[in-house]
């Protein structure tokens, strides 16, 4: 993991479909590599996840499973792909929302942190090793073992700073 941001802006115009597929073949070597299934039914969710970059909760995923796929999905099976997806590294959890975001970098396991803006709702994931390395030496300095760690910083992005 890098020490600045070096991931495009996601608020820039850009190729949406680009992310996709992107995301799809990453998620594909990604399994291919730990020799795990990625099914049909796990590849439709993480493209819906990859939608906007914008975090999506499992009741959205199974609302268009329903209405877009014609698929009658329980909430569980929704969640077994999100709970498979998130163990592969190819999404991440944005607990204070209950959501979840596509990762782009699957291929290098990583805490996401994330800033999230509180008007628009866009998550831009961080890639900042000094964070995770600087929740560490905190810890250590306690004595405290971290097993998990969530960051999550809330404000405006800068579209809707320049839009106020």
């Amino acid at each position: 993991m890098s020490d600045s941001t070096t991931l495009p802006d996601p608020q820039q115009p850009h190729n949406h479909a680009h992310c996709v597929s992107h995301a799809l073949s990453a998620a594909e070597q990604v399994c291919a590599r730990d020799g795990v299934r990625f099914t049909t039914l796990r590849k439709r969710v993480l493209e819906l996840v990859w939608q906007s970059h914008k975090p999506l909760g499992a009741y959205d995923i199974l609302e268009t499973l329903s209405r877009d796929d014609g698929r009658r999905a329980a909430p569980p099976t929704v969640y077994r792909a999100l709970d498979f997806l998130q163990e592969q590294g190819l999404v991440h959890r944005i607990a204070s929302l209950n959501a979840f975001i596509g990762c782009p970098s699957p291929e290098h396991r990583h805490q996401g942190h994330f800033l999230i803006c509180l008007n628009c709702h866009i998550a831009i994931e961080l890639e900042q090793s000094g964070i995770s390395d600087a929740i560490a030496a905190a810890a250590a300095a306690q004595g405290f073992a971290v097993n998990s760690e969530t960051v999550e910083i809330g404000g405006l992005c800068a579209q809707c700073q320049a839009a106020a």
